[in-house]
């Protein structure tokens, strides 16, 4: 585990996962946004990990973006026994 990815967490890990979706569909934050009918600010702020998306809004990206839900989450986890989130490296 690197020094930086030690202190993500799982809006920093969805963050990294939706910015490399976005840029491999080659659209902005702004037409994203257009396609989820959410607000700019709204893409910006889950791209810079100052917000977790609801469901609603996980599917809406997951299917402007022609992913998963499952792509937008990789790396996030759950540990039952710590009781805690656990987050992998991104890739």
């Amino acid at each position: 585990m690197t020094e930086a990815s030690r202190f993500m967490d799982k809006r920093d890990r969805f963050a990294v996962n939706l910015r490399h979706a976005r840029q491999t569909a080659g659209i902005s934050q702004e037409e994203l946004a257009e396609r989820c009918e959410l607000h700019r600010t709204e893409v910006s702020l889950l791209e810079r990990g100052g917000r977790e998306p609801r469901l609603g809004t996980l599917i809406k990206l997951a299917t402007a973006l022609g992913t998963t839900a499952e792509a937008l989450c990789r790396g996030i986890g759950w540990d039952a026994k710590a009781r805690d989130y656990k987050i992998d490296e991104p890739s």
